[in-house]
């Protein structure tokens, strides 16, 4: 009998793999971070190879950790950055062009374009997305229209496009199956989430040949085997999710109006709205959510661009600290900010307000304004962020959420959970397991392989580890909230000429 299901979580900074058990505990992890590329202000690249590369090394890292052999392992479930845009060459196998990041907003004047042009209402009708260069259409489209010989090739079939996790499903299986599920095709601006199926009339409008898209299957199947050449063995692939679908059944959110929100990279709220899409009137985004069959449920997610990410940008580039843990003993020295607010639009704003020329900003500042008041700012910062989306989604539900499940690497900083729970006047449960993207992913193919029975029991699986309740006085959270709402203000009008 197999004793795990491996996990392959590709995020934006890191590849990452984690064993887990029937329990739902790790066994063993291991982790490679990489490269991150920026060719101008406002772009954002990785490199596919390097991607492959360090997901190859971790997944034989964390099986020798544990003396795993392939008939160890039940199956293989991948979950991945979304809307990053991979496009490869179908008969070499090498990438045309670096991966272009979700995060990049070099396409941002290609969707004003489609904006002025009226066409939002169309792909909203029919992606349930907002325009916006966060998604792969504009990504593919402008690959195909600026590296030499790309749009040619493409539509003679000879190449691929894929989100990260078709990449690594290709990879993994030398280039057999050229593949995604629903939640990853529903991030690309191209798929129709009402009929499941590439829409011809959005392809036209991105000038995109249908014959470069991967085939979309539910995010709980067999999609194929590992190539004998890569792991010495042929091992199930059986789930695929995008990162924050991952995560919403990672933390058991089956039921409608169960919410999460993933404190990674960015930060990424969604609620289960069950099997009907619920269209946003302020500033969402409707989406597949990840399913154990082929009856799809819906989610209401609202994408902050700059979450956990403004911690490594405290430790990399402005080198306040040494390691992220530091940071929650820098906020703890200081009772506030001093009045300071960031705001961290490194790559513009995203839910509810998608302006993606928005720019970082640094407000408040006076004499006394030292590092601790700066640390703990960038801290609030995540949890005003998360607040905006989550009045948002009470504003297009009508449901008055009253407790937050948590996840993902900064939900594990003390005073960011408790700083969450006074902004939002609602209660942060924090599961043993913080690693839910992982976990969703290994549900995920676990069921396909029968490694797990049912929901059931993987909801069994799930453990609260810790509450987070309010203390702040109400007078208290407005005063804050009045001057974040400011210090918003001053990032967007910064570019508006």
């Amino acid at each position: 009998m197999a004793k795990y299901i491996m996990a392959l979580d590709q995020g934006t900074t890191s590849s990452r793999c984690i064993l887990f058990d029937k329990a739902g505990n790790i066994c063993s992890m291991a982790q490679r971070e990489f490269e991150q590329i920026y060719p101008k202000p406002g772009w954002v690249e990785h490199n596919p190879m390097e991607i492959w590369s360090t997901q190859y090394a971790v997944m034989s890292e964390a099986m020798a950790l544990v003396g795993a052999k392939p008939k160890d392992i039940a199956g293989i479930g991948i979950t991945n950055q979304r809307e990053t845009t991979i496009v490869w060459d179908k008969e070499t196998g090498e990438p045309v062009y670096n991966a272009i990041v979700w995060q990049c907003r070099r396409t941002a004047k290609d969707i004003n374009l489609l904006v002025k042009d009226g066409y939002a209402d169309v792909i909203k009708a029919k992606t349930g997305l907002v325009p916006d260069a966060y998604f792969s259409a504009t990504k593919i489209a402008w690959i195909l229209s600026n590296v030499a010989g790309a749009r040619k090739k493409a539509e003679e079939g000879r190449l691929l496009f894929g989100t990260v996790d078709t990449w690594l499903i290709w990879k993994l299986t030398g280039g057999a199956v050229h593949v995604t599920d629903y939640t990853n095709a529903s991030r690309t601006m191209l798929f129709d989430i009402h009929n499941r199926c590439w829409d011809k009339e959005l392809l036209e409008k991105f000038n995109i040949p249908e014959v470069m898209l991967p085939i979309v299957k539910p995010s709980s199947c067999i999609y194929g085997y590992t190539d004998p050449s890569v792991l010495a063995g042929n091992i199930a692939i059986a789930g695929a999710a995008g990162d924050q679908q991952a995560a919403l059944f990672g933390q058991c959110c089956f039921e409608p109006g169960e919410v999460k929100n993933t404190y990674g990279t960015g930060c990424f709220l969604l609620m289960n709205t069950g099997d009907k899409p619920v269209e946003s009137k302020h500033g969402l985004i409707t989406t597949i959510a990840a399913g154990s069959d082929d009856q799809l449920h819906y989610a209401l997610e609202g994408s902050v661009f700059t979450g956990g990410a403004i911690v490594q940008w405290l430790r990399d580039e402005m080198r306040l600290i040494r390691s992220s843990s530091q940071s929650e003993d820098y906020a703890r020295m200081v009772n506030d900010t001093n009045g300071v607010y960031i705001v961290p639009a490194f790559s513009g704003m995203g839910a509810p307000y998608w302006n993606p020329y928005a720019r970082g900003c640094v407000v408040g500042l006076s004499r006394g304004a030292n590092k601790e008041h700066f640390i703990r700012a960038s801290l609030e910062s995540i949890a005003y962020q998360t607040y905006d989306v989550l009045k948002a989604m009470e504003s297009d539900t009508g449901h008055i959420v009253k407790e937050l499940k948590v996840d993902g690497g900064a939900s594990a900083n003390d005073f960011l959970m408790e700083f969450q729970a006074d902004i939002l006047g609602a209660k942060i449960r924090r599961p043993k397991c913080i690693e839910t993207t992982a976990l969703g992913a290994a549900y995920l193919a676990g069921l396909a392989v029968g490694f797990f029975k049912d929901l059931n029991e993987i909801r069994d699986n799930w453990q609260l580890v810790s509450t987070f309740e309010s203390s702040m006085a109400p007078s208290d959270r407005d005063n804050l909230l009045a001057g974040w709402r400011r210090a918003v203000k001053c990032a967007i009008s910064y570019t508006d000429e």
